[in-house]
């Protein structure tokens, strides 16, 4: 659907003053009537007042309010790393920073939206908050301004026939619109969808196959159906005309496809389609050309490989799936197919794979929550083999309130013991311990080893060895870290590696020997574990080789290789979009410039860095081990290039947005 913008001239100019007089203003209005697009296109004409940006938090994806602040979190880039709760980490993110924040789609998550919203405005004075509802948020001071549709002039010039031209010239470029019957005819359309942009559109994509007389008559005879206001109240009739119209227009396979896809909560490719909404009479090698229709009739949005559905349209399509029967029966399948998603997405990390599985677990993210949330209400057993598969995903990517809250949901059910849990409690450990609630994760990496140990399973007892070993390393006990994945490999590793845990046990080993000053050591296996992880072609283990050589290459004095290992790292930590691993790597990066004489580019590799670890909830760096030559280090940029030149590159790359500022880092020379 195009997201050009016609029209609301009024409109614009009255959220734009709202703003400079009220810190919540919240656009209402009915479904499809263009809330969305008018606050985007406010935030766009508005950015230049924010100095820390403009962020949008899409609430459209959500059913209910548990996942709401994590939500907003992700939104923010705010991947807070401490054991907190997310609304004292979004506070203390926001205290200082004038900013505006978008609020899409409140109307499922009303009070929670009123919650958290009069908090983080009585928290930051510099916060502004625009939401689009249909009803009001109800904050202090809120300023509503109701969205109206599209202006109808009786002479055939108003905003609504000026969308519906465009919208044709792009739907139906050979139809001339030019005549008196046709002028006639539009106008008599966008009067009986009463302006509504989503309505306009619907019937736009009409054109392909029906002429305006065509449709301006059967809209006309399909309202005067619809006259029982009890039913639909008179301000949804319109929208719910040329909605059930388009529906009754579509074949009766493309009807049934529009309803399965409802089940679905984020965006998706053809292929998830095919797994989830095939069956009886719609096969799974109809299901391409079917989207492509359903995208040419504006009911589906196709953005690259992938589709999405509207909120509004997906209403409808749930509806129709309820009315169908087949509610429970797509929820279960929906369920199945992303828990075989992630299930695969565990088997192929050790591989070549690995990047694009990451890449695969980031786009499906609100789904497999979706999966997560009815195994839990429905199959226990699923739900704790599911939550634990995400372990190698969802804390990596900074997802780590959700991965806690699904963990020890998941785990508090009635389910049998055995290798499953035991991944759980390993996934819970290691998820507790990156939020650094070290005793906490230390009592479920004991009860991960117990069980282990009752399990009698390899990779049970690597599991249970890298989740302490992490904890023991990131609380300060290096020996002890060395010994529980040491024992591990001895006794559990194979040859070659048997799967993830045991390279995660290697990384724990090899960080261990450099933090007990056993530098030989750790350089020679961080190379060995390069050249296996080169060979299996993965990057989570890669990078770390590729952090301890940078870090023990800057201690003994070679800053040229340190500089060639970091941005290797860096590369690395991209690709898998771990913004931890980013931060880490930029940390060394910066040593290795300072120790160059390179002044201005450790300015800069330190100042975005510092965006990285404020997003982690970080704001001072959080490597401990370059904790003693940090100053060092910034002495010596300084002193290459003098301080106004220093603070000048700081500041700007601390100002910048953080992927941009990462992409200038990242221009530098290639890794070898």
């Amino acid at each position: 659907m195009t997201t050009s913008f016609v029209g609301r001239e009024s409109e614009l100019d009255a959220v734009k003053k709202a703003l400079t007089r009220h810190r919540s203003v919240t656009l209402t209005g009915g479904g499809g009537v263009g809330k969305s697009r008018l606050a985007l296109r406010v935030a766009e004409e508005v950015r230049g007042r924010y100095a820390d940006g403009v962020w949008w938090v899409d609430l459209s994806h959500l059913y209910d309010d548990r996942l709401f602040t994590a939500t907003v979190c992700d939104a923010v880039d705010l991947l807070d790393h401490n054991p907190r709760a997310p609304v004292e980490a979004l506070c203390e993110w926001l205290t200082g920073r004038q900013v505006l924040l978008v609020f899409d789609c409140c109307e499922r998550v009303l009070p929670a939206c009123l919650l958290l919203v009069s908090e983080l405005l009585a928290a930051a004075p510099g916060l502004t908050v625009i939401a689009t509802s249909r009803q009001p948020i109800g904050v202090r001071d809120e300023q509503r301004i109701e969205v109206a549709p599209l202006s109808t002039d009786e002479d055939g010039n108003g905003d609504a026939v000026r969308l519906f031209h465009e919208r044709c010239a792009s739907a139906a470029p050979a139809l001339s619109l030019d005549s008196p019957d046709t002028a006639e005819a539009v106008s008599a359309i966008c009067r009986r969808l009463e302006g509504i942009p989503l309505a306009l559109e619907l019937a736009c994509a009409r054109l392909r196959e029906n002429s305006l007389t065509e449709i301006a008559e059967r809209l006309g005879s399909r309202l005067d159906t619809l006259v029982d206001d009890t039913v639909w109240p008179r301000r949804h009739r319109a929208l719910r005309t040329a909605i059930g119209w388009s529906h009754e227009l579509c074949s009766p396979l493309e009807r049934l496809l529009w309803a399965r896809l409802s089940v679905f909560r984020g965006p998706l490719e053809t292929a998830d389609a095919r797994s989830v909404c095939a069956g009886g009479p719609l096969s799974a090698d109809a299901i391409p050309r079917l989207l492509e229709r359903l995208v040419d009739q504006s009911v589906l949005q196709q953005v690259g490989t992938r589709y999405r559905m509207l909120d509004t349209l997906c209403e409808y399509g749930a509806m129709w799936l309820a009315e169908l029967g087949e509610e429970h029966a797509l929820t279960r399948l929906h369920a199945a197919y992303f828990a075989t998603m992630v299930g695969e997405a565990e088997a192929g990390w050790l591989s070549d794979r690995q990047v694009a599985w990451y890449a695969r677990i980031s786009a499906s993210h609100a789904d497999i929550r979706a999966a997560l949330d009815h195994f839990i209400e429905a199959d226990p057993d699923a739900a704790v083999e599911m939550a634990g598969r995400t372990g190698l995903f969802w804390p990596c990517c900074g997802h780590l309130h959700e991965s806690r809250d699904y963990l020890e949901r998941a785990l508090a059910l009635d389910s049998p013991k055995g290798p499953s849990r035991t991944r759980a409690l390993w996934a819970l450990g290691i998820t507790l311990t990156l939020q650094g609630d070290h005793r906490t994760a230390l009592r479920i990496g004991e009860e991960c080893a117990v069980a282990a140990r009752q399990d009698g399973t390899p990779q049970s007892e690597l599991f249970a060895a890298h989740t302490l070993g992490l904890t023991h390393l990131m609380a300060g006990r290096p020996q002890a870290a060395y010994d529980v994945c040491d024992h591990a490999l001895i006794a559990h590793g194979t040859s070659p590696p048997s799967g993830a845990p045991q390279l995660c046990c290697m990384v724990i080993r090899i960080f261990a020997h450099s933090a007990l000053g056993r530098l030989a050591e750790a350089y020679e296996a961080a190379i060995a574990l390069r050249r296996l992880s080169v060979r299996y072609g993965e990057h989570w283990a890669r990078s770390y080789a590729f952090h301890q050589l940078a870090f023990i290459d800057l201690v003994q004095g070679r800053a040229h290789d340190a500089e060639r290992h970091a941005r290797a790292m860096l590369t690395s930590k991209h690709n898998l979009n771990d913004n931890l691993g980013i931060a880490l790597a930029l940390d060394l990066l910066t040593g290795a410039n300072a120790m160059q004489g390179n002044g201005i580019a450790a300015a800069r590799t330190s100042g975005t860095g510092n965006t990285f670890w404020r997003m982690l909830g970080h704001p001072n760096h959080g490597t401990p081990e370059l904790s003693a030559v940090r100053d060092e280090w910034e002495l010596q940029a300084r002193k290459a290039v003098g301080d106004n030149a220093y603070d000048k590159a700081f500041h700007n790359a601390l100002n910048d947005d953080a992927e941009l500022g990462l992409a200038l880092v990242m221009q530098g020379p290639l890794p070898s």
